[in-house]
């Protein structure tokens, strides 16, 4: 993507109780309120980060209980590839503007 021109950058949340207690200078500093195309990826369950996404973002998780295989099965059954977090960033930029 920055080959492409598009500035982007990664966030880990480890946990939304340890940000949440952080002042919101921090919290804007994170998350810029003018920053509309947002991913998240959760290889667990996607509850609770469209608080963290707004309207246009995307989130890249699981939405059902669980599966059984090897991982890499998985990672590309659910999205956990790095090809499908760039189109799902493309596509949140697409649907904030």
């Amino acid at each position: 993507m920055r080959a492409e021109g598009t500035k982007a950058r990664v966030v880990s949340m480890p946990s939304w109780d340890l940000f949440e207690h952080q002042s919101d200078d921090y919290k804007e500093e994170v998350f810029p309120p003018e920053v509309k195309a947002r991913v998240s990826v959760e290889m667990a369950a996607t509850l609770g980060w469209a608080k963290y996404l707004g309207p246009a973002g995307i989130s890249i998780g699981m939405t059902r209980f669980g599966a059984s295989a090897p991982l890499k099965d998985l990672q590309k059954k659910f999205g956990f590839t790095p090809e499908r977090v760039v189109a799902a960033a493309r596509e949140a930029i697409a649907r904030s503007k």
